[in-house]
């Protein structure tokens, strides 16, 4: 036991030895890298190692025993933090790209099942009927329960023309639904633009990827190209985020050079900076500046933000930049709050971990974590209200917005005058689903009657 104890005791001196030289830490980043390792704690996982490798009913290798280790180290520090083998690490990549096989939603982690945070529109998930909240229980016959969300992820997603079935509980519904669904190859269109009457542009971002903010001043050229434009709607609504680079770009779109776009705050040094709407900020491997191609006037057209409670991350990020730099008026429902800083930390044998490594702020130094951003004006996603949506707070073991004492509940606001309501507690399945930019866009319509100066007289914070 001894002899197993001191081998096992200089595997994990080693791996953890590897990860910190693979991920570049600096030994002067945080005096913790230099504490000692914790000994007795070793000494626990080695006993529960060997327990394990000696006892259990069937035979396990080393090396799936301490992958679900550094899992489970990674899951149980927040939602977002997560190990990625090669299988997974490649999707990662393959996914900013905006192209991969599955299903289409963006889903996390909840009492050990898998939750819809939100279905990506034009994609069999989305066409089948998932609605964000959902509760994914089995995946064909095998019960979630117990899986990772890597593993969960790799069962989904696979060849196109292959089919899954997934048996989900919502609320509201007292008896577990069955969907099967085929999977295809999804390509997510991350920027759609079309001119809603003469004079007024709608541009969506579904999702923010390498090229979204190179394609957010195409769709603007083209827009401003049919006529001048009295007003423009840029429709976050539903969009998960993606990457830090794009976001910064499209706000860069609308800002005057060099503004403050986004902080951020973390332990390290790296991870405590501002970014700016300025090239070096949001051009990643292009050669020439795109936004150099934008019209001057664009960024004095004047434009309304709609978000939703699915306005996660980098679609934050710019709702935030133009709400505090008065350069838009955000419409909607309270957002998603999810606004930490996820990097992605490649090791030496084609895996990877995601860390959650800082928050972010907005430029007047409002913490999005767990909060979102509040609209200016609010305004119901029907005519009848709001569903009830997933946010960052109703996810387990969340980070704090670090300005707070995570151990205090915030105090939950009372309605009255001048409050912002949040969504009507309405079971989704019983509101009609909206077609973003379509005619039964209720919240489009608002936004281009702001536009053309109508009132109206939905709450305003």
């Amino acid at each position: 036991m001894r002899n197993k104890l001191q081998k096992l005791g200089l595997i994990l001196t080693g791996m953890v030895a590897g990860v910190l030289v693979s991920l570049n830490f600096s030994a002067s980043a945080d005096r913790t890298l230099q504490a000692p390792l914790p000994v007795e704690e070793l000494r626990a996982f080695a006993d529960v190692f060997n327990a394990i490798k000696q006892g259990y009913v069937e035979p396990v290798e080393d090396r799936k025993l301490i992958n679900h280790a550094i899992s489970g180290m990674l899951s149980g520090l927040d939602p977002h933090s997560a190990y990625l083998d090669g299988e997974a690490y490649k999707e990662l990549r393959e996914g900013t790209q905006g192209e991969f096989g599955g299903l289409g939603i963006e889903v996390g982690m909840e009492d050990g099942f898998v939750k819809v945070v939100s279905p990506i529109e034009d994609t069999p998930a989305y066409r089948a009927g998932i609605l964000a909240g959902d509760l994914i229980v089995k995946l064909d016959e095998t019960p979630v329960k117990g899986m990772t969300l890597a593993d969960a992820v790799k069962r989904m997603r696979g060849k196109p023309s292959t089919s899954i079935t997934l048996t989900i509980m919502r609320k509201g519904e007292s008896a577990p639904i069955v969907i099967r669904i085929t999977r295809e190859v999804i390509r997510v269109q991350s920027v759609k633009s079309k001119v809603i009457e003469p004079g007024y542009g709608y541009l969506r971002v579904a999702q923010f990827q390498e090229k979204t903010a190179e394609s957010v001043i195409e769709h603007l050229n083209r827009l401003v190209a049919q006529e001048p434009l009295k007003g423009l709607v840029l429709d976050l609504r539903n969009d998960p985020g993606g990457l830090l680079h794009g976001a910064v770009g499209v706000a860069a779109a609308f800002l005057p050079a060099d503004a403050l776009v986004v902080s951020t705050d973390g332990r390290t040094p790296d991870a405590r900076r501002e970014f700016r709407a300025a090239p070096e900020d949001y051009l990643r491997g292009q050669r020439s500046d795109f936004l150099r191609k934008l019209p001057g006037y664009a960024r004095e057209i004047p434009m309304v933000v709609l978000v939703n409670a699915g306005s996660a991350s980098a679609s934050e990020i710019v709702a935030g930049a133009l709400q505090d730099h008065k350069r838009a008026t955000v419409m909607g429902v309270k957002t998603f709050g999810k606004g930490s800083v996820q990097t992605i930390l490649p090791l030496n044998n084609n895996t990877a971990i995601k860390l959650t490594t800082a928050r972010y702020y907005t430029p007047s130094g409002r913490s999005i974590q767990a909060k979102g951003i509040e609209p200016d004006i609010v305004v119901e996603e029907t005519e009848n209200g709001s569903a009830r949506r997933l946010r960052e707070a109703d996810l387990q073991g969340h980070l704090s917005d670090g300005k707070e004492d995570a151990s205090t509940p915030e105090p939950k606001e009372q309605p009255g005058e001048g409050s912002v309501p949040d969504e009507q507690d309405v079971p989704q399945q019983q509101l009609p689903r909206v077609e973003f930019g379509g005619e039964n866009d209720y919240q489009l319509k608002r936004a281009i009657g702001l536009l053309k100066g109508e009132k109206f007289a939905e709450n305003a914070t």
